[in-house]
Formats: structure tokens, sequence, C-alpha cells
């Protein structure tokens, strides 16, 4: 697909209708020659069949079509002899490539065989709703030491126990002097937001609340600090029906993927130290 892309790019072509070529062609009819590689008539049509539909407004002339295939040689040709294919950033973007065309040759049939019906999305969804929610926020980089931990815990703890506990302020007054992150200005309030768009154990915890209302104790996240108020729960029959659909599907074709992974795994050696990234 990249390479039809960059071919549309150089020749700046596209057309309103196709002429098909007519099938006389052979495997050996030798069409051009570019040193010892030969490009044969059916390996021209091939490839100006496949790429004509990528032209709308000019259909591209068959020489030209020839004479970007024959750049395209000389250039894989000279990028051999100056040992390009050997660099190592080269070797992993071509792995890379072989990586997505394994998954697309081996697992496309079984993607393809997915197909949700609503039942199975209404199913999925009331146990994965949507939530609003607001939250306190004290942010805490990745790396952070134990240390910068038990400030940043004792921060939302101080604001915990000073503002939230006597009820003198409301949540949002609250977040919105003393929370961190661009939710802040709007009381903490980050809005709707579906289970893939939040951190696990954020959402999980917002679940839990159950009601409305409810405000949570302090959790931490991949991101900081919070404290979790929920605020609603989307019902079934105001959402976005497709978006759920593509949410199971999703789900689905990771656990497709994961048992051929696992299957792969089964078949290999793999020896890991994982004591070397501990943090």
């Amino acid at each position: 697909m990249r390479t039809c892309f960059i071919l549309i790019k150089l020749l700046g072509f596209a057309c309103l209708s196709v002429i098909c070529l007519p099938n006389t062609t052979h495997a050996t009819t030798e069409l051009a020659r570019i040193n010892h590689t030969v490009i044969t008539l059916e390996d021209f049509n091939k490839k100006y069949q496949e790429n004509l539909h990528f032209f709308q407004l000019r259909q591209p002339t068959k020489g030209d079509v020839l004479q970007e295939m024959i750049k395209r040689e000389l250039g894989i040709q000279e990028a051999k002899n100056l040992k390009i294919d050997k660099e190592p950033e080269i070797i992993d973007r071509l792995n890379t490539v072989l990586y997505h065309a394994l998954l697309e040759k081996k697992l496309n049939k079984d993607f393809e065989s997915i197909h949700i019906s609503d039942d199975e999305a209404k199913t999925y969804y009331e146990k994965n709703p949507e939530i609003r929610v607001s939250h306190i926020f004290i942010a805490l980089r990745l790396s952070a030491s134990q240390k910068e931990q038990k400030e940043a815990y004792d921060r939302i703890k101080k604001i915990q126990d000073e503002h939230l506990v006597d009820g003198k302020m409301s949540f949002a007054e609250v977040a919105q002097r003393y929370s961190e992150g661009p939710s802040a200005p709007m009381g903490g309030d980050i809005n709707y937001q579906s289970r893939e768009r939040l951190d696990p154990t954020f959402y999980a915890t917002a679940i839990k609340l159950g009601n409305p209302g409810k405000v949570s104790g302090i959790i931490k996240s991949q991101f900081g600090y919070h404290i979790i108020k929920l605020t609603s729960i989307r019902p079934w029959a105001e959402q976005d029906k497709a978006q759920v659909k593509r949410a199971v599907f999703e789900e689905q074709r990771a656990k497709i993927f994961e048992k051929y992974i696992a299957s792969l795994k089964n078949q290999a050696q793999i020896v890991t130290h994982p004591e070397l990234i501990k943090e």
C-alpha cells in the first residue's frame, strides 16, 4: 500500500475511467531489463491494474508507469550496492514489515469472521459503560523516586483532609483550586469516557463507586494520584452502538492475536531477564 502511495505521489496522476489491458501476456515475456533484473509484461500488467484505483482525476499512461517501475528497481539495486539493506535501522524496518505481513496472512480470515450482534454489544456495554467523572489530581512522572511519590501522596492527602472531609467546599471547588492538569479549571470534570480511554485502575475505581455522586479514596494510576467523583453513567439507550461494537471487535481481535502469539511462544525457546528493567 505504501509503495502504491509513493508511486502516486511521484506521478501526480488520478483517473476517472479505467481501460483494462487484454489478458494476452505470458510470465516469460520480457518487457524491460534493469541490469540483471527483468520486468515481465505480466509484472507490469499486474502492477498497473493494482494501482489504477488510486487515480481519480487523470489516468496514468502505461509508459509513465513502466518508467516508475524502472526507477524503483534502480533505487533498490543501488540501495543494495551501498549495503543499505544491511544497516540495523533498515533491517528493523524490514522486520516490522515482515511481522505485519505474517499477521495479515495468518489472521486476516479470523479477523474477518468476527461479527458483533446488538445483544453482544449491549452485554459488553453493561459491564463496561461509558462514565463521566471528575477528579482531583496530583501528577507524578513515570520514573518518580520514592521521595517524589511520597511528596505527591502527602500533597493529595492534605487536600483530602483539609478541604474535602469537612464538606465546606464542593468537590468542584477543591479541584479548581488544588488539582493539577487540564481538567482543573472545569472542576476536575473530564466528561464522558470509555473504558478504553482511561487508565485501568482509574476506570475500575470509578465503576466500583456504583452510584453517581460518590467519591473515592486516594488511588494511584500511571499518571499520578487521584481522588475520583463519579458523576454519571451513560445508559445504553443513549450510547453510540457502532462505537461499542468497534470496542467489542477490537477486544475479540486482540484475543485471536494473543492466542496465535501464545502458540508461537509454545514452540519457541524464550529467555528473559526482567530484573534488568525493574523499576
